[in-house]
């Protein structure tokens, strides 16, 4: 998955990872003010994020389609690496800076992942999760206006990971804003299939998938089920 990008992807993908117990209402102390933030998220997707979503998918050829999401993927995964670092996950680093590497010249610039056929299967690290390896404690839950799902202490990690990644070094201000728009519309794109999994209240169903699946990411899968 590319790191720190869309406001549900962690959410309707993550929720088949695990079959955790998640006390989300004693998780969710402000969800008067996160239902508040989560419609404001869920309008604008609705009437802008998800149409645009929708004719790119459409005019844009699946090849096409693919060498973008690997461009961005293979930039997310500097952020990856600098994770794996901070949590002296050395092994996982050479990994992630092998898949640079490798797509980043062989692969044109990310356009093309010929990392993951060479076995280099890509990790997924943020400093929210390194703050969680450091054992700082998640805090409670947070949804975050045009971000989405989060938690205080994932909130404060997306500032480090923002600097490990192109934007704030670009002083062209217009292909800056042109990146960042096809980064989000593409990975809005991905998300048209999988949205059909989310039933019932949309905002518990996003809430619990995200909190099981960030403890699940936090402590490396290796969580206890109570089941």
């Amino acid at each position: 998955m590319k790191a720190g990008r869309g406001w549900l992807m962690v959410a309707v993908l993550g929720w088949g990872a695990v079959s955790l117990p998640v006390a989300a209402a004693e998780q969710d102390p402000w969800e008067g003010f996160n239902r508040a933030v989560f419609r404001f998220n869920d309008t604008l997707d609705t009437y802008t994020l998800k149409p645009l979503a929708k004719g790119y998918q459409r005019v844009t050829p699946d090849p096409v389609e693919d060498s973008i999401g690997n461009f961005f993927g293979n930039l997310g995964d500097v952020v990856v690496l600098g994770n794996d670092l901070l949590q002296g996950k050395m092994r996982n680093a050479g990994i992630d800076a092998s898949r640079i590497l490798f797509n980043t010249t062989f692969g044109v610039l990310g356009l093309f992942d010929v990392a993951t056929p060479m076995g280099l299967t890509r990790n997924d690290e943020d400093f929210g999760q390194t703050l969680g390896a450091w054992g700082l404690g998640s805090g409670p839950y947070l949804v975050l206006p045009l971000f989405g799902p989060s938690t205080v202490r994932d909130a404060f990690g997306r500032v480090p990971d923002a600097y490990l990644q192109p934007y704030p070094y670009m002083g062209d201000v217009a292909a800056r804003n042109t990146m960042r728009g096809i980064e989000t519309v593409d990975t809005r794109a991905e998300l048209l299939s999988a949205e059909r999994m989310i039933t019932g209240d949309r905002y518990v169903f996003v809430r619990n998938a995200y909190l099981q699946n960030r403890e699940f990411r936090v402590q490396d899968g290796q969580v206890e089920d109570d089941f």
